[in-house]
């Protein structure tokens, strides 16, 4: 090496506002996985969705917040209310459905796995993130994607001609989503 040192890599640390979205996160995924009444699963998973558009706010993506927001916390929800009130309901005696042990173990093995990589995922806005580490790409996408697709905007000229395809998986999703919900409302057209 010629005189230039490497700077140590900056570790991830959880900060309380991360740690607090992360376990409101995780109570309300075993909440709505382990409720036996249906609108309670329901309510508790619009609640999931807002942390997860929380945490992606935190992590400086508010474009996946927004659609975290708008289409899981809102079209979704609104989606299941509206089926919940067009067939019925079985009540429960019992709040919470029995646990499966070995369901229980997998997921915590998987967990603790996930935890285990924590210490290698660089800190919000590091230096040392892989979007940072390769300048050339990013300046690439910057430089060449107007004249690749005629697209002003950078970002949607990723998401609509170089992801494509990955995009066009999500248009079926939120399509598939409008036709569900004519089928739940007995309607032919949006009106």
């Amino acid at each position: 090496m010629t005189g230039t040192t490497l700077a140590a890599p900056v570790v991830a640390q959880i900060t309380a506002v991360e740690g607090s979205l992360l376990a409101f996160v995780v109570l309300t995924a075993l909440a709505t996985a382990l409720a036996r009444d249906v609108l309670a699963a329901v309510i508790v998973f619009g609640a999931y969705s807002l942390g997860m558009a929380a945490l992606y706010t935190f992590y400086r993506a508010p474009d996946v917040a927004l659609t975290e927001a708008a289409i899981s916390a809102g079209v979704t929800t609104v989606l299941l209310l509206l089926t919940l009130a067009k067939t019925t309901r079985i009540d429960h005696d019992v709040a919470f459905e029995s646990v499966n042990l070995p369901a229980v173990g997998a997921v915590g093995l998987l967990f603790g796995g996930l935890l285990l990589t924590m210490g290698d995922v660089p800190a919000v806005g590091s230096p040392d993130a892989p979007v940072w580490s390769n300048p050339e790409v990013s300046q690439w996408y910057l430089r060449e994607s107007y004249t690749q697709t005629g697209v002003e905007n950078t970002v949607m000229a990723v998401l609509a001609a170089f992801r494509g395809f990955d995009t066009f998986g999500e248009a079926v999703v939120v399509f598939a989503g409008g036709i569900a919900a004519l089928i739940v409302l007995h309607r032919e057209v949006f009106a």
